[in-house]
């Protein structure tokens, strides 16, 4: 004899399996995600939306002016702060951007120190070997016979 009851059940998982996203309790992981790794908390690309925080700092100052000339003073502050967060972010990228340059011209300082040093020590050894060489004649003149 067979039931209706497990017939549906039948179909209503093949329906489910069919679906591309569903997992049965084979797929997924026995003890649930793992938090502790944070990498689901973590932005995938920071500063992907704050490239215009310029337009966006003069776009809440114009929204608090508004809110402000309307009477809403509660709204007004909250687009205060908005600005000020992507003024702060502003400043952040600007000191990045500063600190990568000032790292790049202390590479290049660097390598020009190295360059002349090398220099210099082939100078000396030059300016050695010039020294020997003058020096072995007037010592062979200054020997008596």
């Amino acid at each position: 004899m067979v039931t209706f009851r497990n017939n549906n059940n039948v179909r209503r998982n093949n329906f489910r399996r069919n679906d591309r996203n569903f997992k049965s309790n084979a797929d997924r992981p026995k003890f649930g995600s793992n938090y502790s790794n944070n990498e689901n908390f973590k932005r995938k690309a920071p500063g992907r939306n704050n490239h215009n925080a310029s337009k966006l700092i003069e776009k809440y100052n114009d929204l608090a002016r508004e809110a402000s000339s309307n009477g809403d003073k509660i709204l007004s502050e909250n687009y205060f702060q908005h600005a000020d967060h992507f003024t702060r972010i502003l400043n952040e990228q600007e000191s990045q951007r500063r600190a990568r340059f000032s790292e790049s011209k202390l590479d290049e300082i660097v390598q020009d120190v190295n360059e002349l040093s090398k220099k210099v020590e082939e100078k000396k050894v030059e300016t050695i070997s010039n020294i020997s060489e003058i020096k072995a004649p007037i010592k062979n003149n200054s020997e008596p016979d």
